[in-house]
């Protein structure tokens, strides 16, 4: 039981911190980037759906 609330603090713990990085360091991005991204996401998510909807039935 120690062990799971020992796992669960430093999950918890690395959130905390990823959180509190995030705020300070990371900035909004540009619509511009924004837009130039989306624009290779989606199409490499609909890429990785198949893939995994493949692997599953196939493999």
């Amino acid at each position: 039981m120690s062990n799971l609330v020992l796992l669960l603090l430093a999950i918890f713990g690395g959130v905390a911190l990823m959180v509190v990085v995030g705020e300070r360091v990371l900035k909004p991005m540009e619509p511009e980037t924004m837009a130039k991204l989306s624009r290779w996401l989606y199409p490499l998510m609909g890429l990785a759906l198949v893939l995994a909807i493949g692997k599953y039935y196939l493999g």
